[in-house]
């Protein structure tokens, strides 16, 4: 490293470590996961974290997705600053809706290129691709200083565009289905071998919940996931490293009792009382990988008619079944710390054993093979923080999932 100073990134100071520090995103990480595993007894090493070195739960931002939160743990900071606030959105100025995975997006510098720019070795592991662009902005790959790939895209990676050429063969690990479990555990083997070989300062491993969308905390295939996890943990511990462990949302079920999707679709409702597709419905949690979920999440942003009774539609959505918030874009930002110009004129969030939906014929829920578990609201904020160290955490104000970093370094530092 060509500095000791500590780093500034987005109004934040972080120390340089002197070993490793490293934050675990565990995509879909409701709590009770591991507490399941744990009792079983398939995870001594997390127990052991959580009895001699930090043990707490944090909340994620909202909404509880993947991209806003993997971006919060990545910049330290919540999406009114990062301005990702959703795997999808709609832009009025084209009247198109698309993926917000582009660097495009992305209004604040990460901590990673912050501490590259130091002169500091960043290597970032993700299992999905659509990750990847925006985890690895700033880094530079035409030195052994960065690396940023994922597992999805693994058999096809190369030095100047991922700081790495053919991670897969690098790996000795085939490239994994990308709805499989092996893809979470390519993250972790890879984390372990650039540990181990490459010695970077800095370095985030983030996972994919597709475990957690097919399988409850109690479910054979979950625990099996989790014991798989803690191998790994435990040879990033034994090599000394700081760890810290956190998840981007939890999951909880989304299905009756018969275990069909318990859903509310909202655009059918909007179209009933303004006129057909004069309300836009999004679905921030829609992403490439919606066979496990449907494109069905607890979180949803509508975009109204100017000349619609916006304080009616806003009192019919409350009086709907499942609906638990509803708030103007205004309150929305003041509430969730999210950007004005990314979420429409009301945002809606759905209760803890229920989706949104926009039109029911839109969703294609044929490859549901098991009862609909999913995410995105406040049901779904809370999430762990475990660290392998003991760290000064405050009582208050309340912990969250971003900052990761902020503590790991800390405790890297030291």
């Amino acid at each position: 490293m060509t500095t000791q100073s500590p780093i500034e990134a987005n109004g934040r100071s972080y120390p340089m470590p002197k070993v490793c520090a490293i934050a675990i995103c565990l995509d879909g990480c409701e709590p009770e996961y591991l507490d399941k595993a744990i009792a079983d007894g398939l995870m001594p090493t997390l127990k052991r974290m959580r009895e001699t070195g930090t043990d707490r739960l944090a909340h994620s931002v909202i909404p509880s997705f993947t991209n806003p939160n993997n971006l919060s743990i990545a910049t330290g900071r919540p999406p009114v600053v990062h301005g990702i606030c959703g795997n999808y959105l709609y832009e009025p100025e084209t009247g198109e809706e698309v993926m917000m995975n582009d660097v495009r997006f992305l209004r604040a510098p990460t901590v990673f290129s912050k501490f590259y720019d130091a002169g500091a070795r960043v290597a970032i592991v993700t299992a999905k691709d659509k990750l990847r662009a925006l985890l690895g902005a700033g880094l530079k790959f035409d030195e052994d200083r960065a690396k940023c790939f994922s597992a999805e895209k693994s058999d096809t990676s190369t030095q100047a565009e991922h700081g790495q050429d053919a991670a897969s063969n690098w790996l000795d690990m085939a490239q994994p289905e990308v709805y499989s479990a092996e893809l979470s555990e390519f993250v972790f083997a890879a984390g372990v071998k650039l540990l181990r070989d490459w010695k970077p300062d800095v370095m985030y491993l983030t996972t994919t919940d597709y475990v957690q969308h097919k399988y409850a905390p109690h479910q054979a295939e979950a625990k099996a996931f989790y014991e798989m996890f803690d191998k790994y943990l435990t040879e990033l511990d034994a090599m000394g490293a700081a760890i810290v462990v956190t998840a981007d949302h939890g999951m909880k079920p989304k299905h009756h009792a018969d275990g069909s999707p318990s859903v509310v679709y909202v655009q059918d409702l909007l179209d009933e009382w303004l006129g057909e597709a004069a309300a836009r419905l999004i679905l921030p949690i829609t992403d490439p990988y919606v066979v496990h979920h449907g494109a069905l999440g607890s979180f949803a942003t509508a975009y109204l008619p100017a000349d619609a009774d916006h304080a009616e539609i806003m009192a019919k959505l409350r009086a709907t079944d499942g609906i638990t918030d509803v708030l103007t874009n205004a309150e929305a930002v003041a509430r969730f710390e999210l950007p004005s110009d990314r979420i429409g004129d009301v945002v809606l969030v759905s209760g803890e054993n229920i989706c949104i939906g926009t039109s029911e014929h839109r969703h294609d829920l044929a490859a549901l093979n098991e009862p609909l578990r999913s995410h995105g609201g406040l049901t779904e904020q809370e999430v762990p923080f475990i660290a392998n160290r003991v760290l000064p955490l405050p009582e208050r104000p309340v912990l969250r999932n971003f900052d990761a970093f902020f503590y790991a370094t800390a405790a890297a530092a030291l």
